[in-house]
């Protein structure tokens, strides 16, 4: 067996001791409407985010890898309470390839939104499981924190988010936090997806995985 089938064969047998059950994929963002469509159907939330959105887009109502990074600096930067190093462009370029449901490279109104509830959210739990007020989220606190955001995984794949996205101490800060947390949500729900009997296991052969991979 060659060592990239040990590798994907590996993984997917990680992946799939994760709990049908327990999983709580974030629902995609809807499909993207004409903007005169959109506008007259959406609620007042909507509304709202929607005039905070132009002015964070531009003109062109879409925010790309680096407009992103911009934006979640900016405002990760006012809190003080949340450790990170900054968002960086690979990061953000990563975030966006697994938001990006229409494929144009930049997240549109849905697209973003969608991301921009998932950080919310993750940020609740991240400062809710930072009990010593350190900023940063330990080894420790680690598989807490990831079920408590809808993901029950095991210590094998634990071990390898801490040795892929945490410091030498085995901190993980905000941005590598939510960078993992994306990827994580994209690669379940593809998964999730393939899984028709909801059983835990599927089947795909090397270039469908690979396909699923590269977008995660």
């Amino acid at each position: 067996m060659s060592l990239a089938r040990r590798l994907i064969g590996g993984f997917l047998d990680i992946v799939s001791n994760i709990d049908p059950a327990q999983f709580v994929p974030s629902e995609p963002p809807p499909p993207r409407r004409p903007l005169a469509y959109a506008e007259q159907n959406e609620s007042e939330e909507d509304a709202k985010f929607r005039n905070v959105f132009k002015q964070l887009a531009g003109e062109d109502m879409e925010v790309s890898p680096r407009e992103l990074m911009n934006i979640l600096n900016k405002i990760v930067g006012k809190h003080a309470c949340l450790k990170t190093d900054g968002f960086s462009i690979e990061s953000c370029r990563s975030m966006v390839a697994v938001m990006d449901s229409d494929s144009t490279g930049k997240l549109g109104f849905h697209e973003f939104k969608h991301l921009w509830n998932n950080i919310k959210k993750w940020q609740g739990v991240y400062l809710n499981f930072d009990r010593d007020s350190s900023g940063v989220i330990g080894a420790d606190e680690l598989p807490s924190a990831f079920q408590a955001a809808g993901f029950p995984l095991n210590d094998q794949l634990y071990q390898m988010i801490i040795r892929r996205y945490s410091d030498e101490s085995g901190n993980l800060d905000f941005d590598n936090y939510i960078g993992c947390l994306v990827r994580l949500d994209a690669m379940c729900s593809a998964f999730k997806t393939l899984d028709k009997d909801n059983n835990g296991s599927i089947k795909v052969n090397i270039k469908e995985w690979l396909q699923l991979t590269m977008y995660s």
